[in-house]
């Protein structure tokens, strides 16, 4: 059969013109993500060891107890606010209501749910994202729920992950979200549970049920601490990157008011909007935590009870360099290893220094500007010994003038006592001598030159 030219023109023509659609679908821009709202998770085991001495002293104030919810049925009292003793944490068949803090703003958002500490898989009945309203309560016209690979539930598997599959809502920066997370099964079991424990932010736990999308819960009581939580993505487009803030207690926000987002990174975020500067801040700091080592505790209390979280040399990877968007880094940690140490020679200035390096190596390996923060005084703490701020002294020397890091934060001067260098100010202490107050809080977070951010 013969093909006329016209038809052949006319075959070569919308040949051309599939092509040419395939290569715009194929090198369509992906959506860009990157995080708005992170927590560095730990490690909880729900069953508690026999006969548990209590905590020392020294972690009174360094590990905020979690909240504990008792199993249901039948459920805890209503209205109670589980803020103390015992921190293992029982959920059957309730619904989380977890609310978090956005930094910039979206088009999209996704949740990643994190099992990555956990013993045993976890399964997660529904889940749901909305804006808050008050309290409790969603604005119920922005409520989407949340699916997995297409899948209304799914069971993360032990130490692992769950991206949800992305839903279009419009997060605002600076704004309280509000997750939902149904969990079917129990807690109460041998296995340990991936959480964050000093939420210094109240979220809401229901009757027995799935209340997954609805504007109120039945609620029996509240928690500050974050469970299967590991961050809050968003489409955004005009986003610079994200910054993450990665520390202990310090970093983490302890002793500050709950519920006014008086962490020193909030203070940064809330900054770097009002100067039009769309980058994400993500908070990594994990109470207690040591660069080199894990919290000795005596016999019968696991380290991981009391959440300080392993090594930030073995986080660094999951709490920092695997996240959406990063571009910058701001590392003060390294007073716990100092104080913990008492009077023993090691850790050395030397063996932080060193540790601290390879932090920068890779950050440097992945395209990621990493910036050193100095420590901050610890005189009157627990822990302080003379021989440790030999150490903390030595540390700061280097973290200023090494010139291994691509930036410095002076945080140890603007919340020093100028008379007496060792010990807080005291507008900036919060009278533990160890942890800044809100008003050093926000001293430290308006003291970043927001320069090192470009």
């Amino acid at each position: 059969m013969k093909v006329t030219r016209a038809v052949a023109v006319a075959g070569l023509a919308f040949g051309l013109a599939h092509h040419a659609t395939s290569a715009r679908a194929q090198t369509a821009p992906a959506d860009r993500w990157v995080g708005t709202w992170a927590t560095a998770e730990v490690g909880r085991p729900q069953t508690p060891p026999p006969a548990a001495p209590a905590l020392p002293s020294f972690m009174a104030n360094r590990c905020p107890v979690p909240a504990a919810v008792s199993p249901a049925p039948p459920p805890p009292p209503r209205g109670q606010t589980f803020t103390t003793p015992p921190f293992y944490l029982h959920y059957t068949n309730q619904t989380l209501r977890q609310i978090v803090r956005t930094s910039i703003g979206g088009s999209k958002a996704r949740v990643v749910f994190s099992n990555a500490y956990g013993t045993a898989p976890v399964t997660i009945g529904a889940a749901a994202i909305a804006l808050r309203d008050k309290a409790g309560a969603i604005q119920s016209a922005t409520s989407r729920a949340l699916t997995f690979s297409g899948k209304a539930t799914m069971t993360i598997p032990a130490n692992a992950v769950l991206y949800s599959d992305p839903v279009a809502l419009n997060v605002p920066a600076l704004s309280d979200v509000a997750i939902d997370l149904y969990l079917p099964g129990t807690t109460n079991t041998p296995a340990t549970l991936t959480m964050h424990g000093g939420a210094l932010q109240t979220s809401y736990v229901s009757d027995t049920g799935n209340y997954v999308g609805k504007t109120t819960l039945p609620e029996v009581g509240t928690t500050q601490a974050w469970f299967l939580l590991s961050r809050l993505d968003v489409v955004s487009s005009d986003a610079v990157g994200a910054i993450v803030a990665f520390g202990d207690s310090i970093t983490d926000g302890s002793r500050s008011t709950p519920d006014t987002n008086n962490r020193w990174p909030d203070h940064l975020a809330r900054r770097l909007q009002a100067q039009g500067i769309k980058m994400g801040v993500l908070n990594a700091g994990i109470g207690g935590n040591r660069v080199l080592s894990e919290t000795t505790l005596p016999a019968g209390v696991d380290v991981r009870a009391v959440g300080a979280g392993i090594n930030a040399l073995a986080r660094f990877e999951h709490h920092v360099l695997s996240l959406p968007g990063v571009t910058h880094v701001i590392v003060l940690e390294g007073i716990n290893d100092i104080g913990n140490a008492r009077q023993n020679l090691t850790p050395t200035a030397g063996d932080l220094i060193a540790a601290h390096k390879q932090l920068i190596e890779q950050a440097h390996a992945r395209g990621i500007k990493i910036i050193g923060a100095t420590l901050t005084p610890f005189w009157g703490a627990n822990y302080y010994t003379d021989a440790g701020e030999a150490k903390r002294e030595a540390i700061n020397e280097w973290i200023r003038n090494g010139k291994a890091y691509d930036g410095v934060i002076d945080f140890d001067k603007v919340a020093r006592d100028p008379a007496a260098p060792s010990k807080f100010s005291s507008a900036a202490d919060s009278g533990d001598h160890l942890h800044p107050g809100d008003a050093g809080y926000k001293a430290m977070g308006e003291l970043v030159d927001l320069g090192l951010l470009k």
